[in-house]
Parts: C-alpha cells; sequence; structure tokens
C-alpha cells in the first residue's frame, strides 16, 4: 500500500493518524456524561503500574489550547487518498541533508510514539539532547534520524518527528518547542533487514523515554509490554523471510 511513497508522505501520514486520534478524543470528550470515563480504581494492594494511553494523554491536554497538534485538511486529504491506495505527490526537498532516503518503494511502515505524561510537555531542548545521546542526527525533513554507521548515503534506519505541526523540529525556536510527543518510524524496506532496524530503533526509543520521562506506546497507542515486543519482533521476522524469498526470485 505504500509503494511510491516520498518520506514526506510517509511523515505526513504519520501526522494525520495523529491528529484523528485527537480529533475522536475531543468529540468523544464533548458527548461525555458525567462520571463516564472514569478509571476504575485498581484492586488494594495491587502493585501493577497502569500506564496511560496515548488516547488518555491527549485527552488531558484537550481544550487547554496549550497545544497545537498537528493536523491541516491537506494532510488529512493526503491520507485518505494514500489509504484509498491513489497517488500522492512528491514533494522531496534536496536530498543533500542527513537521512535522505535514495529510494520511495515502501510497502511497509512501523512506528513507536513517545508520549509526555498526562499535564506535561517535551520541551525542545530537552529533546534536542536526549536524541544526541541516543545516537540520532538531525537533518533531512528537519526531523531525527538514525542512519547506517559509514554509510549515511543508505538513507535513515528509522526517524524521529513531532506530533506538533508540521512534524518537524524548527532549530531557530526550539528554546520555545512545547510538544506532547514524538513518533518513531521505520519505512521498510529500508537499509538494514527488518529486524535490524526494530533492533536499533526500540533501544534508541526506550533510551528516549527514559532520558524524557515519557511513556512509550505502540501504534495502537497502548503502554508497550513485552507480548507485544514479541509479537512485533516475530512480524519483522516473517517479512524478512519474504523479502529474502522475493530477492531469490528477482535475481534468477
Amino acid at each position: 500500500m505504500f509503494d511510491g511513497l516520498s518520506e514526506t508522505a510517509l511523515l505526513r501520514i504519520a501526522i494525520g493518524v495523529a491528529a484523528l486520534i485527537l480529533f475522536a478524543v475531543i468529540i468523544l470528550s464533548s458527548r461525555r456524561k458525567p462520571g463516564q470515563g472514569q478509571r476504575a480504581s485498581a484492586p488494594r494492594g495491587s502493585r501493577e503500574r497502569q500506564e496511560p494511553t496515548l488516547r488518555e494523554i491527549l485527552e488531558a491536554d484537550a481544550g487547554t489550547g496549550d497545544q497545537d497538534v498537528a493536523v491541516e485538511q491537506g494532510e488529512l486529504d493526503l491520507l485518505e487518498r494514500t489509504l484509498a491506495g491513489e497517488p500522492v505527490p512528491d514533494r522531496r526537498p534536496a536530498a543533500s541533508l542527513p537521512g535522505a532516503r535514495p529510494t520511495e518503494n515502501f510497502d511497509k511502515v512501523v512506528t513507536l510514539y513517545l508520549a509526555a505524561r498526562a499535564g506535561q510537555a517535551f520541551h525542545g531542548p530537552d529533546l534536542v539532547v536526549a536524541a544526541e545521546k541516543a545516537g540520532l542526527v538531525f537533518g533531512h525533513m528537519n526531523i531525527f534520524h538514525r542512519l547506517v554507521d559509514n554509510h549515511p548515503e543508505q538513507g535513515p534506519v528509522f526517524s524521529v518527528a513531532n506530533l506538533v505541526k508540521p512534524g518537524s523540529f524548527d532549530m531557530a525556536s526550539i528554546q520555545d518547542l512545547r510538544t506532547p510527543g514524538i513518533s518513531f518510524f521505520m519505512a521498510l524496506p529500508g537499509p538494514l533487514p527488518a529486524l535490524d532496524a526494530w533492533d536499533a530503533m526500540l533501544p534508541t526509543a526506550q533510551r528516549m523515554a527514559e532520558l524524557l520521562d515519557g511513556v512509550l506506546l505502540d501504534e495502537e497507542r497502548n503502554a508497550l509490554g513485552r507480548q507485544r515486543i514479541a509479537h512485533i519482533r516475530e512480524d519483522l521476522r516473517s517479512y524478512d523471510r519474504k523479502q529474502q524469498k522475493w530477492d531469490l526470485r528477482t535475481t534468477r
């Protein structure tokens, strides 16, 4: 479904999905009756920690006016066209910055979210420091990337975008940046096998979650647990096997 998409289109898709989540939260909040939506209290003596979902985090921030979550009619139109399998325009900037992808043939995107805790936000300078400590490079499309060691020309292993429109990080005003979260996404096939790319992205996301005291979520906006991690790894292992079979057929 993602064949022929540029990195800009992929970034807009990630932004559009986050925006649709926020819209749903606002609509549900406006229709909620008194007493609805409250969490059931954990049984006394239970020590299991319940992490909030991205929906709950954005719901806590909705209506404060402090966050302008990424959404424009153009992005929503682009998302709808992409999901419908229609061609999308190529709006690539010059491929001279770190993170530019030499190919646009994608068929799978894997996404993780790192969200600030309810009532809080990530600050721009803290994000930059955390990204540098996690080994990310600022570049193409004004977002962060993990590049292949000694081979940056192969494009990003994965990228990190802002959930606040337009999805990029403006370094000229980074001191004033406040955002409810960021997204990690890798487009496949990429410069590394899918499983290797995941084994690079997951520790980076976990490291940034630790540095920023954020909540790491899967693509369904639920807390990322061991079972979900194992499922993603198995899915990517299967993807790699299919890619190897395809490569063998095309090289014969």
